[in-house]
């Protein structure tokens, strides 16, 4: 028997691979699946391992007081209620991103964590990546001095050949190019930048191409941001572009830069003409299969077994880097017009 009993709201194309992640941990155990669907127990348990029963209510599953934690993989307009309902049963949660469609709910979400005493964890699964855990390292180590700037973009076309575009294109659970996809980036960026926002200006756009037009709302954005310890920083979020899957990188420090999987440090003493490769599994697929769940996981049942927040995502810190999403939307639905997180209230 394993320590954490785990819950699964939303049986869709990325519970999949949570649960696979979850059960690959040395204490989570998934044991319940709700869908708004009918499901079959014995194909869930034979598919999954272990044995699962299915539910048609959330509160009953909520309910239960064998399952210790939920993880919330349903549309983004349910994940407030949801989140909230699970807070107050008492239930530490696992968040897809976006944790919510507003920042109010966000908000409400934390607060009901907190108010309940439960732990949760946000899916920025890529702070958990192999490539941002060995640039952060090397920010460490100093080998790129004081960063100054840095810019990380999100590309990913997300169209009619990608499983979440039946839902994606629209409004109310899309939301932004920021919030569905593109937040990753924001994300990282703030990770590797390690200063707190002042403010930010921010202007979208949307592609001309038939294959996009489905979308409600502009599928491309650029954010500047203005950083607390005078640095500056950039992250595009393109939704709607024709190419291969990209997650640039580019930061400049006062000993050095780094550009995607290659560096320059002065402190090394190498040619300044010549990049240094640094090696590292590189973010280069969408596909949730692909998404580092399994060591993100690990850290949140770990940090359940010591009481505390885990670290990089947990409510508190991925609050953070949703005030920042949020003052760029409103940014770019003012045409441009710079935000503070101030005035966010």
């Amino acid at each position: 028997m394993k320590k954490y009993n785990v819950g699964i709201i939303g049986y869709g194309w990325a519970a999949g691979a949570h649960i696979e992640a979850i059960n690959k941990t040395t204490q989570g155990q998934v044991t319940a699946i709700y869908s708004s669907r009918k499901l079959d127990d014995a194909e869930l348990s034979a598919k999954h391992g272990g044995q699962i029963k299915s539910y048609q209510s959330i509160d009953e599953m909520l309910a239960n007081p064998d399952i210790h934690v939920v993880d919330i993989t349903s549309y983004p307009s349910q994940h407030r209620d949801q989140a909230v309902k699970a807070a107050n049963a008492k239930k530490h949660i696992i968040l897809e991103k976006p944790m919510a469609n507003s920042l109010q709910e966000v908000r409400e979400i934390a607060a009901a964590a907190k108010a309940n005493g439960v732990k949760g964890c946000v899916c920025f699964e890529c702070r958990w990546s192999n490539q941002f855990q060995v640039t952060k390292a090397l920010i460490d180590e100093g080998l790129l001095g004081s960063l100054h700037y840095g810019e990380i973009d999100y590309y990913h076309g997300i169209g009619p050949w990608y499983g979440q575009f039946r839902w994606n294109t629209g409004k109310k659970d899309g939301g932004s190019a920021l919030l569905t996809a593109g937040c990753h980036a924001m994300d990282a960026l703030l990770m590797m930048m390690g200063s707190e926002v002042e403010g930010v200006c921010s202007f979208s756009t949307k592609s001309s191409s038939d294959i996009f037009k489905p979308y409600e709302y502009d599928t491309s954005s650029t954010t500047i941001l203005r950083f607390k310890n005078g640095a500056i920083g950039k992250s595009a979020a393109i939704v709607d572009c024709l190419q291969p899957y990209y997650f640039h990188t580019h930061l400049c420090g006062s000993q050095g830069s780094l550009l995607d999987d290659k560096f320059h440090s002065m402190k090394l003493h190498t040619d300044k003409h010549a990049w240094s490769k640094l090696s590292m599994k590189m973010l280069d697929s969408g596909d949730v299969s692909d998404h580092p769940y399994q060591s993100q996981f690990q850290a949140f049942f770990d940090a359940l077994d010591e009481g505390k927040d885990m670290p990089l995502t947990s409510f508190p810190e991925s609050l953070k880097s949703f005030e920042v999403i949020f003052a760029a939307d409103k940014s770019a639905e003012q045409g441009g017009k710079p935000v503070t997180i101030a005035d966010l209230g």
